[in-house]
């Protein structure tokens, strides 16, 4: 999957796409004490970790909050009313991700959750091939399975490679999964999910597509992927309350044990002569859905789903690329910064970039970013541990004092620095990121800090 192109040239300023405004969010006036003196408005520049929830999401949530009841539980106008709202969210994802006849969209509380579920439905001797460089979320559920991972690829081309040799290397013709990323959580580059999906197939596995960074930058369609399972969390598509999704194929879903066993996954349950218990399972996506569900998280995906939709995927695409462009710029005007890339530099990618800074502790260098100019970034590791270890050529270390410099001038670093940014982004937040770098590099930092906790923190004395 490649980033789509930005307008032709030729169209004025007020019908280009990349000009669009960003969509309203919640913090957008929040303002942040520098400890320099006075008070920024706040750059949230951490979105691939938390977007912030759009105004919409919050509004429709607000709007349905005084109306809220039990889902499938009550016979009163309220929790009918709940359930209704529950349903329709479901179908809402699954246009939204473009399910086939016959997928299902069950609800979790995360992607992290969502390949928990999966992982605990493979069937058994199960084959599992992971890259190396997913998060750990997609890296660590698969413990009661046979796991291959694989080496981290150096091109999109290497990747299914690499794949199509693993799985004509398969010792025997039985059930195989394959668990790639959209979009990678450290170098935002895009991965060639469909060409992934080829061959997965080709070589006799199902695939599931980690979206988690995809679905909030790129339309994600399970049919045109052509991908068995899609996951994503809402709090990275601009829906908090902690919600997820795990979208697909059905019969695996159908054929084990419930995920967790409880009310709502069973039809019917019985005490047998013995003693003992019956259960009738449901076949439905409530098998996995035990307990009573997260109904405002759930209508708050189904609501982002439709923002995103109505605002158009082609916009928000030709903007954060935009914004792309002039971070990548902007950095690549500081000889002392290196942006970390798996394909290389001209790879197309979502709206994150990792990056250090040459002598610079990036502890340090986050703090300073927060306090001395309202920036909000991620430094150390990203829940990525192989894939930036790969990337700085590091071995596991303990971080040190934030004060000293990580690494010596012409040493590895040992952690790495993330902005990340989407379709709330203002444009001076980009700017004043790419400012501060400079000034950072250039005139070093303006106050003094230390070591708290095991973060960087400003010293206050």
């Amino acid at each position: 999957m490649s980033a789509r192109p930005n307008a032709a040239a030729t169209t004025t300023p007020s019908d280009d796409p990349a000009c669009a405004a960003p969509l309203p969010v919640l913090g957008r006036e929040v303002t942040v004490p520098l400890v320099t003196g006075g008070e920024v408005t706040y750059a949230a520049l951490d979105y691939a970790a938390s977007a912030p929830a759009l105004q919409r999401v919050w509004d429709d949530v607000a709007a349905y909050a005084p109306y809220y009841g039990s889902v499938h539980r009550g016979a009163g106008y309220l929790s009918q009313l709940s359930t209704d709202l529950f349903e329709n969210s479901r179908r809402t994802v699954a246009e939204f991700l473009g399910c086939r006849p016959g997928d299902q969209v069950v609800f979790t509380r995360s992607t992290t959750d969502s390949l928990n579920l999966l992982a605990a439905v493979v069937p058994a001797e199960c084959e599992v091939f992971v890259f190396e460089t997913e998060h750990h979320a997609s890296l660590l559920p698969w413990r009661d399975a046979r796991v291959t991972y694989l080496n981290a690829p150096r091109t999109p081309g290497e990747a299914v490679a690499t794949l199509e040799r693993a799985l004509a290397g398969r010792g025997s013709e039985g059930p195989a999964l394959v668990c790639v990323t959209g979009a990678s959580n450290v170098t935002g580059e895009l991965w060639p999910v469909r060409e992934l999906a080829a061959a997965a197939h080709d070589g006799g596995a199902r695939i599931v597509l980690d979206a988690a960074q995809l679905a909030p930058h790129h339309p994600v369609d399970i049919a045109e992927l052509d991908v068995d399972w899609v996951a994503f969390s809402g709090h990275k598509l601009y829906a908090p309350f902690g919600s997820g999704v795990l979208a697909g194929r059905a019969d695996w879903l159908q054929d084990a044990e419930p995920y967790l066993a409880g009310g709502g996954a069973s039809r019917k349950v019985a005490r047998r002569a013995d003693g003992g218990v019956d259960v009738d399972w449901h076949t439905t996506a409530a098998r996995h859905e035990a307990g009573s569900p997260n109904v405002i998280g759930v209508y708050a995906i189904a609501s982002a789903c439709k923002a995103l939709t109505d605002a158009g995927f082609e916009a928000l695409v030709a903007r954060e690329q935009r914004l792309v462009a002039r971070v990548r710029e902007g950095l690549a005007g500081v000889p002392e910064v290196k942006v970390l890339s798996l394909f290389g530099e001209d790879a197309p990618r979502v709206g994150v970039l990792s990056f250090v800074v040459e002598g610079w502790n990036s502890s340090h260098f986050a703090a300073a970013l927060s306090a001395e100019y309202g920036i909000g970034v991620r430094d150390g590791l990203f829940c990525a541990h192989p894939l930036v270890r790969t990337l700085l050529d590091s071995d596991p270390q303990e971080p040190g004092e934030c004060g000293a410099p990580e690494a010596e001038p012409g040493e590895r670093s040992l952690n790495a620095i993330r902005v990340s940014f989407g379709a709330g982004t203002p444009d001076e937040h980009v700017d004043r990121f790419v400012r501060a770098v400079r000034e950072l590099v250039t005139d070093g930092a303006r106050w003094n800090y230390r070591t708290e906790d095991g973060r960087c923190v400003p010293d206050r004395g």
